[in-house]
């Protein structure tokens, strides 16, 4: 079954539409479109379409465009395997490494999106983790391979710029670092590394993000 967002909903994260109504539109036989975030997508999936069967196993994607490092923090791709997973369905996301004004290579994440998938599935996707996938920006022969990542760390790249209209507007838009500067400055290990060195980045997400370290250390200063 697909269910969708019937509009864009880039960088809504995990939110969801509790202050309006949201529809549920069949747009074909198993294929539905609602007018809410992607996480609204999962819960009308598994409550009011599915009720006779728990999904077995939760897609979400492929986005039009990475989900690296912070970046999972304000996906809705992402945030649509992590309501899966808080339901207790394995998940996986995938996503698609883009150049602006270029089309997406949607033939690399169509050729290569079974192996990783079927990879992921025979090692089992534990509870309270979902599994996010990003397919370079390359054709599928130019792959280089799959890296298990863990999540990178990138300078913010995003800023606050004011376009002239009689409402006086501001967008979130790109600053000065570009996408291709941050996959300049990648760590080793990360998601960001596989992704320059065009491999398919497949790294485990948890939904407990507690720090230990720090968790340990408050324990003492409070005991």
């Amino acid at each position: 079954m697909d269910v969708a967002p019937e509009h864009d909903q880039s960088a809504v994260s995990h939110s969801l539409t509790l202050r309006m109504p949201f529809r549920i539109n069949e747009i074909s036989q198993k294929k539905y479109a609602v007018s809410g975030t992607p996480t609204d997508c999962v819960l009308a999936a598994v409550q009011m379409l599915m009720t006779d069967h728990m999904p077995d196993l939760v897609l979400s994607g492929v986005n039009n465009g990475a989900n690296l490092a912070e970046d999972v923090t304000y996906s809705g791709t992402v945030a649509a395997a992590l309501e899966a997973t808080i339901l207790g369905i394995p998940a996986v996301a995938f996503s698609s490494v883009i150049e602006v004004r270029h089309p997406v290579k949607w033939a690399t994440a169509e050729h290569w999106g079974p192996v990783v998938l079927d990879k992921i599935l025979k090692s089992s996707i534990p509870e309270h983790v979902m599994i996010n996938v990003n397919f370079p920006n390359v054709i599928h022969k130019s792959v280089e391979g799959v890296r298990i990542t863990r999540q990178g760390k990138r300078k913010f790249f995003g800023s606050i710029v004011k376009r002239e209209d009689p409402r006086g507007n501001y967008w979130i838009g790109p600053g000065s670092q570009h996408y291709g500067n941050m996959l300049e400055s990648a760590e080793p290990g990360t998601d960001i590394e596989a992704i320059r060195q065009r491999c398919i980045s497949v790294t485990p997400l948890s939904l407990d993000i507690t720090h230990d370290k720090t968790f340990e250390q408050l324990k003492e200063q409070f005991s």
